[in-house]
């Protein structure tokens, strides 16, 4: 049971980092920017991943598997949690400030990430967790709030904003355009 929780422990953290890495590496950002190119948070969002992020991000989690040496169950437990989380923190689920003050101490809530979804990078480039919000408090990614509040907030990207960009066709070809600027990405 031990090395279960350890192993589940383990691959939340690796997909922390794969997360972060997604964020700070340009060629990563260029196909993790469509999931932040939804304008509209809910649950639809945490399936909204470039096929050649979820390629990538199966070959980063078989390695964690394989260097861990993981349990089959501890496999697919977190991949359940996993597939769960990011079906609830992506929601426009609102807990009331006390119950998600409460719960964010031990899983990430729909308000911690709905500040990941924000089109400040300052905000963007914070609480990459899905599971667990230790992650972030440990490495100093932790974002309580959205600078305007989450009713004022913006979500998305400056960038891909028109109805054109986000058809299905745009999307899968957003990795291949190019902005001119940097800086017209949010800095990534």
């Amino acid at each position: 049971l031990l090395m279960v929780l350890l192993a589940i422990l383990f691959l939340d953290l690796a997909v922390y980092g794969q997360h972060v890495a997604f964020h700070k590496v340009p060629l990563l950002w260029r196909l993790h920017r469509m999931h932040h190119a939804d304008l509209d948070i809910d649950v639809t969002t945490g399936l909204r991943f470039h096929p050649g992020e979820i390629v990538l991000s199966m070959v980063i989690k078989f390695a964690a598997i394989a260097v861990l040496g993981a349990p089959p169950v501890a496999v697919l437990l977190f991949e359940i949690i996993l597939a769960s989380t990011a079906m609830f923190n992506h929601s426009n689920l609102r807990l009331g400030l006390g119950l998600d003050a409460l719960l964010r101490r031990v899983i990430v809530t729909p308000d911690m990430h709905r500040v990941h979804h924000s089109v400040l990078r300052s905000e963007t480039d914070s609480n990459f967790g899905f599971n667990v919000p230790w992650w972030d408090r440990l490495f100093g990614t932790y974002r309580a709030q959205p600078t305007a509040g989450h009713e004022a907030m913006q979500i998305g990207l400056p960038i891909f904003r028109s109805k054109r960009d986000l058809r299905i066709d745009r999307m899968l070809v957003q990795p291949f355009i190019g902005t001119g600027s940097v800086g017209l990405e949010g800095g990534h």
